[in-house]
């Protein structure tokens, strides 16, 4: 089952995902996902950083460090995350003249909580793409931080603290041609996302 419930506390590192609600696709076109992400960075990086995502037809993946702030509240983070997953579901259902849910139910989020888990959830971030047959290679994957984090230009992700957890780029990169521990993933994820 899902965890809905664990609190967002500040500088503390998650895996936030979700998907469809009946597994129905939550982008149906690239405008979705440009909008998607726009409305990312204007409801939910003003309180978390980002290190690693992967938006799929159906469900996505992030991975953030929430902000550590004296006036940040663990209640607001969550309303967010919340605003920006209204925000889209309002914007899609009327785009395509649909109602009701979008998502399944509240997004989900787990603690990471040492660097080994962390480098496993990048690359199963990037990887799912391949894992889940939208490509034969995840490189090849339009919607995930994984060429941003290659790349050498602007980006709102935290590409320094990614490379910085992995050694260098060329380590980040020998790590990507590896493959996902998913038994060490499973044990905290829902299986139904894997």
């Amino acid at each position: 089952m899902k965890n809905t419930s664990t609190p967002l506390h500040p500088g503390e590192f998650y895996h936030i995902y979700n998907r469809g609600n009946n597994r129905e696709d939550l982008f149906r076109e690239e405008r979705n996902y440009r909008y998607f992400l726009q409305l990312y960075a204007q409801h939910v990086s003003p309180v978390a950083e980002t290190f690693a995502y992967c938006l799929m037809r159906n469900h996505f993946h992030l991975l953030v460090r929430i902000q550590t702030s004296q006036v940040l509240k663990t209640c607001e983070v969550s309303k967010r995350f919340s605003n920006l997953f209204n925000a889209y579901a309002k914007a899609i259902n009327k785009a395509y003249d649909r109602t009701g849910s979008l998502f399944e139910e509240r997004f989900g989020r787990i603690l990471v909580d040492s660097d080994r888990y962390f480098q496993q959830l990048i690359f199963y971030i990037h990887f799912n793409p391949q894992k889940h047959g939208f490509v034969s290679d995840f490189r090849e994957w339009r919607w995930s931080s994984y060429h941003t984090l290659r790349a050498a230009g602007e980006t709102k992700l935290n590409r320094a603290d990614v490379l910085r957890w992995f050694g260098n780029l060329t380590q980040f990169e020998h790590f990507h041609r590896g493959m996902v521990n998913e038994k060490m993933i499973a044990a905290v994820i829902d299986e139904e996302l894997l």
